[in-house]
């Protein structure tokens, strides 16, 4: 197909550079013109294609039978462009078409010109970066890309930053000086054939071809953002609203809460994009190899929640909880992240949900010290002033690291320092911790499997082809380690531990031959969790339809808190007999459509989580036991 596709466009060219063009009409002549046009036609759209796809992802224009079944259309568009070009570049060498300069200029043509410009430079931004962010986050939701505007992007990683200048950025101001020299040129195009010399294309044609192209270059960029990145939901966040989240809430303030006297300490390790998918097929996974064996040996001495009968599983992704921030949202208030109203931001002091109760709140009312750790600013996404409204906590951020002097003050790698600095400054903090004689809460998160490809230290091992695979694997083995130290320790005995992956990877290049069928979830693990757990029955911890914020419930029964109800929030115990929103409306069958609850407008939301006065967690129903 995509040979007869190229064949049909150097037949349309050649027809017209015969026809328009070629001042001999010899058969001989002809037939030559015809056979050149074709062959050079397809071996620019060829070279051409190739190229845009080894720079583009890296992979191969070739074999052609590798590209989808729509693929012949658009070789032939671009067959049928670099035939244009061909033959017009011909007419102008041979003389037969030509410029002259055109005679009127007026202020409205100006503005007609700057007008053009502004469309161009809109519309191909708006193709530009679509296609960027498509490649680079991957399925990135419309929720996320709303709430990243009303958010911190303070210390983002400059990998991502450099891929946003040199695609969109590049790309737009590459087609705006193209565009600019044929909008701004002061020439007519005229034609000449068999001694006769006509104007083809005037001063007026070319403002109309302008501006028209322009806008429609406009809309089309538009339209393609709006379609790629399904804008269409973001009216459903503001406009559309559903009593889902209010009927099925459970206040955390109204629900008894027990206590075990002698309170467990609690270390909760985000795992930056730690899937179960990279583990071997035979687990559950979708590698040949396993990349994640030092946290799979792991799973066998602790709990983990999987949607399947056997091998390794988890929480499905939704709406709000598909990146770092939210997934932290969601499993220390057991709620999603949704788009702010009104004077509501995530991005400043003391309006980070001031009307939610999070695992935080709770324990610091129960006297627990808390540390949360990032290799990154706490700046990005506001997560600073998450931590510090909900639970007080001490923030050891990168900021923090510079500022201590543990690392000199012009350092900066990755998103700010590796996870082999942040797994020794966590066995320090958590010394520390432990020094106080008091219950502790220590959160960190890994960033070095972050996209695009993760980050490679010195010490990282490099035996695969695959730089993702590596950090991968180099993270799993990092983390197992660090787990074994806190093993050694002897606060241990009375400490657990959480691991999870905190959301899909958004490396889109890793995942780019994936079978669409298969379910795609994020690594769970809960280590030494109070001793009465850990004899549940099998079917508790398999065939689980469940999510994040079902994590808020649960970490607290792990340090042994007894739940009235098992509900907290939206959230439920996993532990218990309790089924979870998703298994008591469908499970494998139904969490698609309660996922989609998620993405619609809550007056209750808004009204009781997003506003609210930061109070601080009653006690009036925590007991001890």
């Amino acid at each position: 197909m995509t040979f007869i596709a190229s064949l049909v466009a150097g037949l349309i060219i050649c027809t017209i550079d015969v026809v328009f063009f070629r001042k001999n009409n010899k058969i001989s002549t002809t037939v030559f013109t015809m056979i050149s046009d074709v062959a050079v036609s397809t071996l620019i759209a060829l070279a051409v294609s190739d190229v845009y796809y080894k720079y583009s992802d890296g992979s191969s224009f070739f074999p052609l039978s590798s590209h989808p079944s729509y693929f012949p259309f658009i070789f032939f568009a671009v067959t049928l462009l670099s035939g244009f070009l061909w033959i017009f570049l011909s007419a102008a060498i041979n003389g037969v078409l030509r410029c002259r300069p055109e005679d009127v200029k007026t202020k409205k043509s100006l503005a007609l010109k700057i007008t053009s410009i502004i469309f161009t430079t809109l519309g191909t931004a708006a193709f530009t970066g679509t296609i960027w962010g498509k490649e680079t986050f991957g399925d990135l939701s419309p929720d996320q890309l709303v709430i990243n505007l009303f958010t911190p992007k303070d210390g983002t990683s400059d990998d991502i930053m450099n891929t946003l200048w040199t695609g969109p950025v590049l790309k737009t101001v590459a087609v705006v000086i193209f565009a600019s020299i044929f909008i701004f040129s002061t020439k007519e195009l005229f034609y000449k054939h068999k001694n006769k010399e006509k104007r083809i294309f005037s001063s007026l044609a070319k403002k109309i071809t302008s501006i028209v192209l322009s806008f429609a270059l406009f809309v089309g960029g538009c339209a393609y953002g709006i379609a790629r990145f399904e804008l269409i939901k973001v009216m459903r966040m503001y406009v559309v609203d559903t009593p889902f989240i209010e009927n099925n809430f459970v206040d955390p303030r109204e629900v008894k809460l027990q206590f075990p006297e002698k309170k467990r300490n609690l270390i909760h390790i985000y795992l930056e994009s730690m899937e179960n998918s990279y583990a071997s097929t035979d687990m559950g996974g979708y590698m040949e190899e396993n990349l994640i064996k030092p946290l799979t040996d792991l799973a066998e001495e602790g709990i983990s929640f999987s949607h399947r009968e056997k091998g390794l599983g988890g929480p499905v992704s939704t709406p709000g909880c598909t990146w770092s921030v939210a997934s932290m949202v969601n499993m220390n208030g057991g709620i999603p992240m949704k788009v702010p109203t009104g004077g509501n931001s995530y991005g400043s002091a003391d309006n980070f949900m001031p009307g939610a109760i999070m695992l935080g709140d709770i324990l610091e009312s129960q006297g627990y010290r808390q540390t949360v750790m990032f290799g990154a600013t706490a700046r990005f996404g506001g997560l600073n002033f998450f931590y510090e409204s909900h639970g007080n906590f001490k923030i050891l951020d990168y900021d923090a690291v510079k500022a201590n002097g543990w690392i000199p003050s012009d350092y900066k790698v990755w998103w700010g320092f590796e996870d082999d600095k942040l797994f020794e400054y966590a066995k320090d903090e958590i010394r520390i911790l432990n020094a106080t004689g008091k219950p502790f809460n220590f959160v960190m998160e890994t960033a070095d499997t972050h996209f695009p490809d993760g980050y490679v230290g010195k010490n990282t091992p490099t035996p695969r082809d695959n730089q993702y695979a590596n950090v991968i694997a180099y993270s799993a083995s990092e983390v197992a380690e660090f787990v074994r130290w806190i093993q050694e320790q002897p606060f241990y005995e009375n400490t657990t531990i959480v691991l999870i992956g905190d959301h899909l990877s958004m490396d889109t290049k890793f995942f780019r031959d994936f079978d669409e069928e298969y379910l795609r979830t994020t690594f769970n693990l809960i280590i030494n969790p109070a001793p009465e757990l850990m004899n549940i029955p099998e079917e508790r911890t398999q065939n689980r339809w469940w999510y994040n914020a079902d994590m808020l419930p649960t970490i607290l029964a792990s340090i042994g808190v007894k739940i009235e109800g098992e509900r907290l929030a939206l959230g439920t115990n996993l532990f218990s007999d309790v089924p979870t929103l998703f298994e008591e409306n469908g499970g494998e069958k139904g969490w698609k459509n309660i996922s989609k609850k998620f993405e619609y407008k809550s007056d209750f939301y808004n009204d009781n989580i997003l506003e609210g006065d930061n109070a601080p967690f009653d006690t009036k129903n925590v007991t001890e036991y």
